[in-house]
């Protein structure tokens, strides 16, 4: 063990200025404190720091061994699992470690409480939307719908959007095989383009999926054929609803015009 004095630069230090432009990235107080550490500069207070020395990083089987949460004082654990002691951390990674551990910790609370704000509003619109069928004496059941609530000075709207996920079952390579059919009568001794237009339909994403309204598309051509009609009644019958995702949009309007501004919740957007 050995006393190891880290130097502080006041709050105007000049020499911070004189930093190389690899090191001198940091603004605020916390961080020049840090960088200091980097380089050698003039004394005017000193904090005592007890810290180990050793010469050797922790290997990532030591460092499983030991157990996950057991991280020595003085020591760091990086990206591999390995134990690194924090003197042989240069003192910008230090500095850009505490900034993402800083903005996270800000960012995750937040999160927290845009999910539970999501949910209470899904909540509330269902509960209204029965109490509204109510005052028919109609009773509202199952999955909502879409629903659009302005208010009362029509300033504000908030939308509740379903959008379902649809994904096809094993009947959908029984309408490829008849789509296929169909091409191969319709496009003898015609060009190949032609056929790559309806095949590409069924192209995948990059997750191996049927792109869905591609597929869809093809029900809206109005093709008077029989083996293409029973192609398009597969397809249908093939069809299946994996599940929905709510949506809540939220708007202002501009002015006194029709327009609405959406008031965005998302970090991209605001």
């Amino acid at each position: 063990m050995q006393q190891q004095a880290l130097p502080l630069l006041p709050e105007t230090a000049p020499a911070f200025q004189a930093l190389p432009p690899s090191v001198a990235v940091a603004q605020t107080a916390w961080r020049r404190l840090r960088l200091t550490t980097a380089v050698e500069t003039p004394t005017t207070m000193t904090v005592e720091m007890t810290v180990e020395t050793p010469t050797t990083m922790t290997t990532k089987k030591e460092s499983a061994a030991m157990g996950t949460n057991a991280i020595p004082a003085g020591y760091r654990q990086d990206h591999q699992g390995r134990l690194v002691p924090e003197n042989l951390i240069k003192p910008i990674d230090l500095a850009r470690d505490e900034l993402v551990a800083e903005i996270i910790g800000q960012a995750l609370p937040l999160q927290g409480m845009l999910a539970q704000l999501k949910k209470k509003t899904i909540g509330d619109i269902k509960a209204f939307v029965a109490l509204s069928a109510e005052q028919y004496g109609a009773k509202v059941g199952g999955k909502k719908g879409n629903v659009q609530l302005l208010s009362f000075d029509g300033r504000y709207k908030v939308m509740l959007k379903q959008h379902e996920h649809i994904t096809f079952d094993e009947r959908i390579e029984a309408a490829k095989a008849l789509i296929d059919n169909c091409l191969a009568r319709w496009t003898e001794g015609s060009r190949p383009e032609i056929k790559a237009l309806v095949e590409r339909a069924f192209r995948t994403n990059r997750k191996g999926q049927l792109r869905t309204a591609e597929v869809l598309g093809l029900k809206d051509l109005a093709i008077e054929d029989d083996q293409w009609q029973q192609a398009m009644a597969a397809l249908m019958d093939s069809i299946t609803v994996a599940g929905s995702t709510a949506y809540i949009n939220l708007y202002e309007r501009v002015g006194d015009t029709d327009q609405w501004r959406h008031i965005s919740l998302d970090l991209a957007g605001v």
